[in-house]
């Protein structure tokens, strides 16, 4: 198993000249979706394929829930997840409303073993 790659040409915006440099871009091999997750799951464990489905759809609808409610959502092995925002800075906090947030986004923090795991490096595969 690998990452693939591909070398892709960028405009290099913050520079004046705007000259173009060349950069290494992860290319995705596919998406898994909760069918294939809930399959391969169920093959590991007493589960039936239904049952880590319906574990997995609760799971995704007790995240949003907590999210809403302005907690951070820690999972064990995967990491934690907490709502952010993008919002317009002011000169003085007295300028500050709620209107001035633009979007809402999750922020996602990896585990310390996904972290770790990760700083060994990966195998790579040019596409």
């Amino acid at each position: 198993m690998s990452i693939l790659y591909r070398i892709s040409k960028r405009k290099n915006n913050i520079n004046s000249d705007g000259e173009l440099n060349y950069i290494l871009q992860a290319v995705s091999r596919g998406e898994v979706d909760m069918e294939q997750l809930s399959y391969e799951i169920s093959n590991e464990c007493t589960l039936t394929q239904t049952d880590v489905h319906a574990v997995l759809d609760a799971l995704g609808r007790k995240m949003k829930l907590h999210l809403e409610d302005g907690k951070t959502v820690s999972l064990e092995n995967i990491g934690r997840f907490k709502v952010g925002f993008k919002g317009i800075a002011q000169p003085t906090k007295s300028l500050l409303r709620t209107k001035d947030i633009q979007r809402f986004h999750i922020n996602y923090q990896p585990t310390l073993k996904l972290k770790r795991w990760l700083q060994k490096g990966l195998k790579l595969e040019k596409e």
